[in-house]
């Protein structure tokens, strides 16, 4: 019931900005070509094709901000920039498509649409919030819930169902497995009453659904429990006992009619591999191309103070364990692993003056742009390390292992929040599995465009 009721209003909010978007469109065309310049109408045809195009980036683009995610904890003025990010990147899309697929369209009137559209847009979205919020308020359309569950996992329930109020359900009362708890309140809910009493709990209130929500070990108890509720005509859901399992991206996935709950996956399958390669590609691309003079300069530099090969490969683990070549500029004196492996530490003998300065700013890691072009890398995701260093890792840090269920990155979330060199396992691993869990293009833009703002350089960096 729950994902009914959000893909109905899901299915609300895209027929929205599809018709609010079309209106911007419209009022941007009489805009531009009856009052402003009237003499220069286009044909009839690029019009129909700039609205096309319009209709479906700019609802993608809305789709990867999440705006059509249901999200209480986000505020209207957070709401407002998401909608504001979404239409300028939708604006960039367009008018990349429209300069190279075909002839270009009219700038003006796409700016005058992006204008009309993001407020039109932002308006219809606080409105609809706004009208969603005081229908509830008033008590119109709930529908109560009599959650079976006192313990942690119907407590997670309650905030769940807190979060999503827009949805229009309401926990009104609580069975409890410990009949010692009745007559109590979890999170401000009534305990009214106990397993053994369901009947007599269903009988003295209007309830629109039940959800069991009981401990792993207490799943005897659902048998009866459903034996009893089968003989009413209310809806009856379970929320499985399997947080405690679930690592990342779990959830519950459906093959053939058979329900599956995934405990641990990963964010990149289907479309979004496809768009985080096609990011890659694009952004590496450029990238090599702005920076190879400085690459150019950089290699002359190594070579002309101190003897070795100007790159230096170094072995890596990736995406699901698998060992890479990774490049970088060489920091350090030719032969200084001779005497064993170890990581970089402050004032390292082993480094090159010219080395020090180099990993300080990050630009001996300019050539893994060729690894990311090559697909062994992304240019945003965890940090790859030497495989001689994972298997001590693995040991002390538990989840460590979830890092390697995307492409290692040239930077990523961890980085830019200062965790760099000799800095905290443990801290790093909590943010690339931050990173992990929600990814989305925009946030890969974002760490991009902090790195490029300053988090090149690092006084942990060794």
């Amino acid at each position: 019931m729950f994902n009914r009721f959000q893909r109905f209003y899901t299915s609300i909010k895209v027929g929205t900005d599809v018709v609010v978007l079309s209106i911007a469109f419209g009022l941007a065309y009489a805009t531009r070509f009856h009052l402003l310049v009237p003499e220069s109408i286009p044909p009839l045809g690029d019009t129909l094709v700039s609205l096309a195009l319009v209709l479906i980036i700019f609802p993608a683009a809305f789709h990867q901000a999440r705006l059509y995610a249901t999200n209480r904890s986000r505020t209207h003025i957070e709401e407002v920039f998401e909608i504001f990010k979404s239409m300028i990147t939708g604006t960039l899309i367009i008018v990349a498509l429209t300069y190279f697929v075909r002839e270009r369209y009219s700038r003006l009137t796409l700016a005058i649409f992006v204008a009309y559209a993001f407020v039109l847009v932002s308006g219809t979205r606080l409105l609809f919030r706004q009208t969603l919020n005081e229908l509830r308020r008033r008590g119109y359309n709930l529908k109560s819930i009599l959650l079976i569950g006192e313990g942690e996992l119907g407590q997670r329930v309650i905030d769940t169902i807190d979060t999503n109020r827009e949805l229009g359900f309401r926990v009104t009362g609580i069975v409890a497995r410990d009949p010692e708890n009745v007559g109590t309140t979890v999170k401000g809910i009534p305990i009214v009453g106990d397993v053994e009493g369901i009947d007599a709990a269903l009988n003295q209130r209007r309830v629109d659904q039940v959800l069991i929500a009981l401990p792993i070990e207490d799943a005897p108890l659902v048998k009866g429990l459903m034996e009893q509720l089968a003989l009413r005509t209310v809806d009856v859901r379970i929320v499985p006992d399997l947080y405690q399992y679930i690592t990342i991206c779990g959830g519950l996935e459906e093959f053939g009619g058979l329900p599956i709950i995934s405990l641990q996956g990963g964010p990149l399958h289907g479309w979004n591999l496809v768009a985080k390669r096609l990011f890659d590609v694009l952004f590496s691309l450029c990238a090599i191309v702005l920076a190879a003079p400085a690459m150019l300069a950089i290699a002359a530099l190594i070579k002309g103070t101190s003897r070795g090969p100007v790159l230096f490969r170094q072995e890596r683990m990736g995406m699901d364990g698998k060992t890479f070549r990774m490049l970088k500029f060489r920091t350090m004196y030719s032969g200084a692993e001779a005497s064993g492996v170890r990581m970089a530490t402050h004032d390292d003998p082993r480094r090159t003056p010219l080395g020090r300065f180099l990993r300080q700013t990050s630009l001996d890691e300019l050539p893994q742009l060729f690894n990311v072009l090559r697909g062994d890398m992304s240019l945003v995701g965890p940090r790859p390390e030497r495989p001689v260093f994972i298997d001590e890792f693995k040991r002390q840090v538990p989840k460590y292992h979830l890092r390697h269920k995307v492409k290692s990155g040239m930077t990523g979330w961890a980085q830019i929040n200062g965790l760099r060199g000799q800095t905290s396992i443990q801290k790093r691993i909590e943010y690339d599995l931050y990173y992990i869990e929600n990814w989305s293009l925009f946030l890969d833009l974002k760490i991009l465009v902090r790195t490029a703002l300053g988090g090149f350089i690092s006084k942990n960096a060794y």
